[in-house]
């Protein structure tokens, strides 16, 4: 079933959502599912998947020069969202990028999941190699999520690279993207920003989830400014709990979001990782009853691989 039906059988009440991490290459798919098992006790519709692209390494040859090999930290995440639809039952959001992949591969992934009967995918651009400085696309892939999403569009009228191919059976994939309450760093400014989420759903894209925020005051500003340049699909949030004191620098540092004061402030006083866990736990339940006031399509998790601090949250609200 696609995300925007789960939204609308739901007819008002909050749903409850999670995004995992792949196993790392070399684990057993158990400990994705020792992750998983505690959470389907909050009954969600759909769980997402990401993926993490190729990254490379050198390589020093016994001849002195360097050999660029490829590598892929994690499993694929069409197998696992196979593998998670099988055993709990759930939809499966993968995340398909535009980094490392030509359109041709990126049709013959979503045929894959079309095959496996997955109704929905989350278009992004992806993020730069480590060894790149800023995100360079594939020579015969897209530069931008809104092309990605047009690709997907394109499958779903049952038209394929291939313009030769007849009788073609279209796809029906519901088509996410992502929103950015505090701008996502590329852009100069917020309006821009807007610009290129509005540019996405004009291209096809049926609903939008946020990055991770921790201020709700710029998730109700985010979802007024998209409904003034005409954006009208679901927004769903998009939820992180700090559970280390590192997490306080890091997060903002890679996700170019800010961290409230109060937060900030709690943190610091925290005399070990333990007792950050209470506050961040507290303070997303603090954060989350307050958007479920709002209306709040669903409450989306960002678990980065631990399942513990969401369950102790959720239990809290659901």
């Amino acid at each position: 079933m696609k995300v925007t039906e789960h939204i609308k059988n739901a007819k008002g009440k909050t749903l409850f959502s999670i995004e995992i991490l792949p196993p790392l290459k070399g684990e057993n798919i158990q400990s994705l599912f020792d992750n998983i098992d505690p959470l389907m006790e909050f009954n969600p519709p759909f769980v997402d998947v990401t993926y993490h692209r190729e990254e490379y390494v050198f390589k020093k040859k016994e001849n002195g020069l360097l050999e660029k090999r490829s590598t892929r930290k994690r499993p694929g995440t069409v197998g696992i969202c196979a593998a998670i639809q099988n055993r709990y039952k759930v939809d499966t959001v993968p995340h398909i990028i535009c980094g490392g992949f030509s359109r041709e591969e990126t049709e013959n992934a979503l045929i894959d999941l079309h095959f496996l009967g997955i109704d929905n995918v989350l278009a992004l651009q992806g993020d730069a190699i480590k060894t790149e400085a800023r995100f360079i696309p594939d020579p015969e892939g897209h530069k931008f999520a809104s092309e990605l999403v047009e690709q997907v569009v394109n499958m779903n009228n049952g038209r394929f690279i291939d313009e030769d191919l007849e009788n073609a059976a279209p796809t029906h994939f519901c088509i996410g993207v992502a929103g950015y309450p505090e701008k996502h760093f590329s852009s100069p400014n917020l309006k821009t920003d807007l610009k290129f989420l509005k540019q996405k759903m004009d291209a096809g894209a049926e609903y939008i989830v946020t990055q991770m925020f921790f201020e709700n005051k710029r998730y109700f500003e985010f979802v007024e400014r998209c409904r003034e340049a005409g954006i009208t699909v679901p927004i769903i949030p998009g939820i992180k709990p700090i559970t280390t004191k590192s997490q306080a620098t890091i997060l903002p540092t890679v996700f170019h979001i800010d961290l409230p004061e109060a937060l900030a402030d709690e943190v610091e006083k925290c005399k070990d990782n333990a007792a950050v866990r209470e506050v961040g736990i507290a303070w997303a339940v603090n954060q989350s009853k307050e958007l479920i006031k709002f209306g709040v399509p669903t409450l989306h998790f960002y678990s980065m691989g631990k399942s513990d601090p969401i369950y102790k949250i959720a239990k809290q609200l659901f």
